[in-house]
């Protein structure tokens, strides 16, 4: 198995608690990491959760299932949307 190297360049300086600090390094000996992997890892992983979360949604059944009757319906018909889509707009030569 390979082992690949990583070199990390950027510095990422966070202040804590006397408190907070023996908690997380009581958490990192517990995984048998350091301080800093453990806190890196973590807030990678809680980062590209927030981040998954502007990208998805979840409904509960019920909402779901109208929600896909919304997608699934017919379009309605608009009249003055289809005369502005037939019109020249204003870059139209």
């Amino acid at each position: 198995m390979k082992t690949e190297i990583v070199t990390k360049q950027a510095r990422l300086n966070v202040r804590a608690s006397a408190q907070q600090k023996r908690v997380i390094e009581k958490a990192a000996r517990l995984l048998n990491t350091t301080v800093s992997s453990f806190v890196l890892q973590r807030a990678v992983e809680d980062a590209q959760a927030i981040l998954a979360e502007q990208h998805q949604f979840r409904l509960p059944k019920e909402q779901w299932a109208a929600f896909c009757k919304a997608l699934d319906a017919p379009p309605r018909d608009l009249p003055a949307l289809r005369k502005l889509l037939k019109s020249k707009g204003v870059f139209d030569a």
